[in-house]
């Protein structure tokens, strides 16, 4: 569970990135953060996953408090940031250890999770080579790899299926919807509404730094008396502001 209360970021004393968010995502559920570029999502991501400092409110995952037990509360969750270019000397399976490392994964326990999660997502073969020798898509695999290698509760996504090729997207996805099924978190943002319409239970949408909506799909249409899409849907909400 990941519990946004009141919360505010302004960069420089200017307009406020993100201004008196409070949301609550509920385990068992695919929750969808959604808004155009410059809106606040990855500013709120920051945020939840204690990268960046809220000027107020408080942020809860799984009941642990960012700010207060930054430890306790990182242990609830993997993130998968908007950037895969991380750690680009190291080789695959180097990287793989190092994340299994910091989450003080047993080493037969994190053996079988890095052949699964090579096997799901294709990556067998190229564990043994250098991440800087990976291709854009490669590189947001070994990624997602690593964050998942702890099998945390919570799951942070920043635009995940950005460079997947098509089977990887496929595979994620149905790993999403799997996590969720066994009463877990999963929060994503995306551009991509198509894919959001389909695989969400529920979604916000942020512009400018406030929640314009927080619900199902169904409950967006009914709201706005709208049997449109949800990228129409978005397009609206977003554009009169």
């Amino acid at each position: 569970m990941i519990e946004l209360s009141y919360i505010t970021k302004s960069y420089n004393g200017k307009g406020k990135a993100v201004d008196n968010v409070t949301l609550t995502v509920n385990g068992g559920e695919i929750f969808g953060f959604l808004g155009p570029n410059g809106a606040g999502k990855t500013t709120t991501i920051k945020m939840m996953t204690g990268i960046a400092k809220p000027d107020k409110g408080t942020i809860r995952m799984n009941g642990y408090d960012v700010a207060a037990d930054p430890i306790q509360a990182k242990k609830q969750f993997g993130y998968v940031p908007d950037s895969p270019d991380l750690f680009l000397r190291l080789k695959g399976l180097e990287y793989l250890n190092f994340m299994a490392d910091m989450y003080e994964v047993p080493k037969p326990l994190r053996k079988e999770r890095i052949e699964t999660l090579g096997r799901r997502f294709d990556m067998e073969q190229a564990l043994s080579d250098p991440i800087q020798s990976y291709s854009h898509g490669m590189r947001q695999k070994i990624v997602i790899m690593g964050v998942l290698i702890h099998d945390p509760e919570v799951w942070i996504l920043d635009e995940p299926l950005t460079g997947l090729d098509p089977k990887s997207s496929y595979t994620l996805k149905e790993m999403m919807r799997e996590h969720a099924a066994a009463g877990k978190t999963v929060f994503f943002s995306t551009h991509v509404l198509e894919v959001a319409e389909k695989l969400c239970d529920r979604v916000a949408i942020i512009n400018k730094g406030d929640i314009l909506f927080c619900g199902t799909f169904k409950e967006m249409q009914e709201r706005f008396q709208s049997d449109l899409s949800l990228e129409k849907l978005f397009l609206e909400l977003t554009g009169d502001e």
